[in-house]
C-alpha cells in the first residue's frame, strides 16, 4: 500500500489479485484507472477503463457510466487516488474497492499492459 493510501485510511482490497483478474475478465466486476490522461497514455491496463479522480471529483455524475450491481475495483499509481475515488463512489452507492497495488505491480501480476 502506498504511504498516501495508508495515511488516508485506505487499506485497499484484500482480495487476491487472481480473483480480481478473474472477476474483471468474466465481466463480474469492472476495473477503473483513476490516474490522469497523460499517465494512461504512457501505459495502462487493457482491462481497465479510464476515469481520472480529478474529473470524478469535479463531475460526480461521470460515475453513472459504472455499474451499481458489480464490484468496481480502482487503481492508480500508488493507491492514494484509488482510495479517494473509492470513498467518493461509495457515497454514491457503488461497491467500490481500491486496490493496494499500483499500476506497475498490477501489470507485473498478470493484468494486460496496453499502450
Amino acid at each position: 500500500m502506498g504511504l498516501l493510501s495508508f495515511l488516508l485510511g485506505g487499506a485497499g482490497s484484500t482480495e487476491p489479485l487472481a480473483d480480481v483478474q478473474a472477476k474483471v475478465r468474466q465481466g463480474q466486476a469492472v476495473l477503473i484507472d483513476c490516474r490522469e490522461q497523460g499517465e494512461w497514455d504512457d501505459g495502462h491496463l487493457g482491462e481497465a477503463q479510464l476515469l481520472p479522480l480529478s474529473k470524478l471529483r469535479s463531475n460526480p455524475s461521470l460515475a453513472n457510466q459504472l455499474p451499481k450491481d458489480k464490484p468496481v475495483y480502482l487503481h492508480c499509481r500508488a493507491g492514494g487516488r484509488a482510495t479517494l475515488a473509492a470513498r467518493l463512489l461509495k457515497k454514491l452507492g457503488y461497491d467500490a474497492r481500491p486496490l493496494r497495488q499500483g499500476f506497475e505491480t498490477l501489470a507485473r501480476s498478470g493484468f494486460t499492459r496496453a499502450t
